[in-house]
């Protein structure tokens, strides 16, 4: 049997295996449990093996892994560059292997994340700020309001752009709220505004982390001015596909997470990307799509100075419109006050609300339990479960119906997370609902950038 390894060496075992002996290269960790050897393997999964198991056990690399010193991580500054400002949050983009756990955690500080990408020295002067270190499902609007404070912080500052690292699971909602946050009032932000994240953390070979971080920056530092019309005061970052090489620059109120793992799980939603960064063979450039820099040249809002912030005693609720839905839960919910309701309907957008062959009386109690809602003033605001394609409620009797009632939504083409942050902000800024559904405030509802 062979002698247990220290932690952090990097090992080539041979184990016992079904299939005779087989061969592994990765990195010791803390053993799963007693009397095994765990490694991280170079795909990034973790494997335990009874040491009983292991027949060979060769060290291919005697140093342990360990943090940079800070001392090393300056970087010196340019003053032919452009000055962006990175506010850190947390997430995977920031998150690395625990050795003690074999878990994925976020623990990268802000120098950390800048010593280990040294090629941004090159496209910016960096400064780096730590808001927090969380996982993105643990954000809430005090945290968008702090990437709003902090954000405008910079600009004031004298910064050209900022780049918000961020987890990717809420992202696009995050984004959506930066957006209405800076331009929901008819103006833009005075620079542009990069959210970034990565699917794959940064100590695994196959992470994405470099190179996202690396095309939000150049984006922050060489993009246009925002028009505040396109969805572009806050962009999203991220693979445009699995390989290497581009990034995709989508609009921060016309994307969405589709895909749990791959790289490229962004995609647009009713909308197009605003443009590309290049970055091959080291060589990094920007490209921008025809329909955004149309937008571009129409662009004719002022300078936004002091963005809008969010009410955190705001209180939306959200229904799917299905087989289990019931009285007793929307009533259940009112008696909670909720400021208004966000129904994800079928197709084009509608409610089980009827009972035409007179034996589905649950619908008509549905359909009482919302009309009851409506006349306590309470906003109910319909969007589709399909995420792309509009709410259009003119095209059956059911939709006509809903209209009829009261229901607001019709001919939205905004993400179903687009149209609750969006009316989020209405809230928080006392505009009216109806108007704020109708209008396209920032590019939520730009038709013009349908695919």
């Amino acid at each position: 049997m062979v002698e247990m390894p220290e932690v952090g060496l990097k090992v080539r075992i041979e184990v016992k295996s079904h299939n005779g002996a087989t061969t592994f290269e990765g990195t010791v960790l803390h053993p799963a449990s007693k009397g095994h050897l765990t490694v991280k393997l170079v795909n990034g999964y973790n494997a335990s093996y009874l040491l009983d198991e292991v027949l060979n056990l060769e060290i291919i690399d005697s140093l342990k892994i360990e943090q940079i010193p800070v001392e090393t991580q300056g970087i010196e500054s340019d003053s032919k560059l452009p000055r962006i400002r990175i506010l850190h949050t947390g997430g995977t983009i920031a998150s690395k292997v625990d050795y003690k756990t074999g878990a994925v955690v976020a623990r990268f500080e802000p120098h950390e994340l800048l010593a280990s990408v040294p090629e941004l020295a090159e496209i910016a002067n960096i400064e780096a700020e730590k808001l927090g270190n969380m996982f993105s499902d643990d954000i809430r609007c005090q945290h968008w309001n702090k990437m709003i404070d902090a954000s405008k912080k910079a600009f004031d500052d004298g910064c050209d752009g900022v780049v918000i690292t961020h987890g990717t699971d809420t992202l696009h909602i995050t984004s959506a709220a930066l957006n209405f946050a800076w331009a929901g009032k008819g103006q833009a932000p005075p620079g542009p505004i990069a959210l970034v994240g990565s699917q794959r953390s940064s100590d695994r070979g196959s992470s994405d982390a470099a190179e996202n971080l690396i095309a939000a920056v150049y984006w922050a530092a060489n993009a246009p001015k925002p028009c505040g019309t396109a969805g572009d005061s806050t962009v999203v970052v991220m693979h445009s596909s699995s390989n290497d090489g581009k990034c995709s620059i989508h609009p921060g109120v016309g994307v969405r997470k589709l895909h749990s793992t791959r790289r490229d799980a962004f995609q647009p939603v009713n909308s197009q990307p605003l443009g590309f960064i290049n970055a091959n063979s080291g060589d990094v450039s920007m490209e921008l799509t025809e329909g955004y820099q149309k937008l571009l040249d129409e662009n004719s809002r002022e300078i936004c100075i002091t963005p809008t912030k969010y009410s955190t005693t705001v209180r939306i609720v959200q229904f799917i419109a299905s087989p289990w839905l019931h009285e007793e839960e929307i009533e259940a919910v009112i008696l909670t006050s909720p400021q208004a309701i966000i129904i994800h309907g079928t197709g084009l957008g509608h409610l089980p609300i009827d009972d035409p062959e007179k034996d589905a009386p649950e619908n008509t109690k549905v359909w009482r339990a919302l009309t009851r809602c409506i006349n306590r003033n309470i906003p109910i605001i319909v969007t589709t479960q399909c995420i792309n394609g509009p709410v259009d409620m003119n095209v059956y009797s059911k939709g006509r119906k809903q209209i009829a009632m009261g229901m607001l939504g019709h001919g939205s083409v905004s993400s179903p997370d687009t149209v609750t942050v969006k009316a989020h902000w209405a809230l928080s800024t006392d505009m009216e609902m109806d108007k704020a559904m109708q209008s396209n405030l920032c590019g939520e509802n730009n038709v013009s950038l349908l695919e």
